[in-house]
């Protein structure tokens, strides 16, 4: 076998593969006996017959058979042999497919690009430092209060924390407009769920009042209504005063306490809200070092990866949009970039597991099995499937993996933890 290799741009490679006739007569000969023995043709008994009339029924079909297969294992052997590692599958452009003479065909691909991981000790990362304190914990207990309000019935006016019921009826230029009605609305003022200009009309409205408001929706609103102004009817049917429960026992048992009462439920919220900071911390770390690696490391990426990456991303939307067919897939160009980061990562991700011989840590897989079985009430059933699918546990060993990819940089990064607390750390983004 015959092979040449050209470059033919920063990654893209196109080869030059002639393999010997008799490989493929060969190869093509070997395929019409085992034909014989099964094939079924009518005036001849199962397994008797003859090569030379299986050859002339099916001689054309078997040998484009075997010359695609032949390209294949020979551009395998082809990308062995020349010490290349392709990016992708090869785009195959036959030179030469005559009976006789020689296959001769060209694969065009691109190449992982050689990599040298740079700069991981000059890395700076900064890891926020806090804990859980006691007002923390006070001030998740009145979230968790806030979520379960009751509601009664006032005479006075409405003020913020107050829940008004509402009709109301919108027109812009004395015209209705789509969406700008509705009958015995609540709206819970100061919750941020409707326009504020709105909201601040509501306050100081008692039960029968009616009255109008007038606003202008913002620049940034739904497009039809974006920066119009508009007149509101309004007409309030009763005020309510949020009332929170209790701390006690049975607000304990509301989420789930049924011993223990309200230390129990404060010690559980405690340790939920340590592993939520933990995680977070985790998360701010691993990106200030992915962002470093990357910054320092900048690679020339292969089109065939990343835009298998940016077809990925469109189809994990398509499907979390909820699209049922491939009309609503979202276009390719806002993807670009977040395939081009993944693609990037992936590659130096890949070289310091190689170079550094990274194996995966069967133990954290382990562990993370079992955190994830321990959510379900058959914690045995549920860690036997996670073991038992082959695919998630690819997944999992895939995601260790990279955690320990991560512990490695940081152990060789500069490292300054820095003084935080846990709304901080964890509003963060937000």
């Amino acid at each position: 076998m015959q092979v040449s290799v050209e470059s033919t741009g920063a990654l893209e490679r196109r080869m030059e593969v002639q393999v010997p006739a008799e490989r493929v007569e060969k190869a093509v000969d070997e395929r019409l006996q085992r034909m014989s023995r099964t094939v079924r043709l009518k005036g001849f008994r199962p397994g008797k017959v003859p090569v030379k009339v299986v050859r002339q029924q099916f001689g054309q079909q078997v040998r484009q058979e075997v010359l695609g297969d032949v390209m294949q294992s020979t551009f395998n052997e082809a990308v062995v042999q020349e010490k290349l590692t392709p990016a992708g599958g090869p785009r195959i452009e036959p030179i030469n497919l005559e009976q006789g003479a020689d296959l001769k065909y060209a694969a065009i691909f691109e190449v992982i690009p050689q990599i040298e991981i740079k700069g991981v000790e000059s890395l700076s990362v900064e890891r926020p430092a806090a804990t859980v304190s006691v007002a923390d914990v006070d001030a998740m207990i009145q979230n968790l209060r806030e979520q379960r309000p009751s509601y009664n019935a006032v005479e006075r006016e409405a003020r913020d924390t107050d829940r008004v019921t509402i009709d109301f009826e919108g027109t812009i230029d004395g015209v209705p407009f789509e969406g700008g009605k509705a009958e015995n609305f609540p709206i819970d003022l100061g919750a941020g769920r409707m326009l504020a200009d709105f909201e601040a009309g509501l306050r100081g409205t008692k039960a029968g009042d009616k009255k109008d408001i007038e606003m202008t929706f913002p620049a940034t609103y739904a497009a039809n209504l974006a920066g119009k102004q508009a007149k509101f009817a309004i007409t309030v049917h009763k005020v309510e005063e949020r009332q929170l429960p209790e701390l006690n026992e049975e607000f304990a048992k509301v989420y789930g306490v049924e011993e223990g009462g309200i230390e129990r439920l404060r010690s559980e919220v405690q340790e939920n809200m340590e592993r939520e900071l933990g995680e977070a911390i985790k998360a701010r770390v691993k990106k200030q070092i992915l962002d470093g690696l990357l910054a320092a490391n900048p690679i020339e990426l292969p089109k065939s990866m990343v835009d298998a990456q940016v077809r990925e991303l469109q189809l994990d939307a398509a499907r979390r949009m909820g699209a049922r067919d491939a009309s609503q897939i979202p276009p390719p160009d806002g993807f670009q970039e977040p395939a081009r980061r993944r693609v990037a990562l992936s590659l130096l991700i890949g070289e310091i597991i190689r170079n550094a011989n990274i194996q995966v840590d069967q133990a954290q897989v382990q562990t993370r099995f079992e955190e994830l079985a321990a959510q379900y009430p058959d914690q045995g059933q549920a860690l036997q499937q996670y073991r038992a699918n082959p695919q998630f546990r690819r997944q999992m060993e895939a995601a260790v993996l990279e955690d320990q990819v991560i512990d490695w940089l940081a152990q060789r990064a500069q490292v300054a933890d820095k003084a935080s607390s846990f709304k901080e750390i964890m509003n963060f983004g937000a």
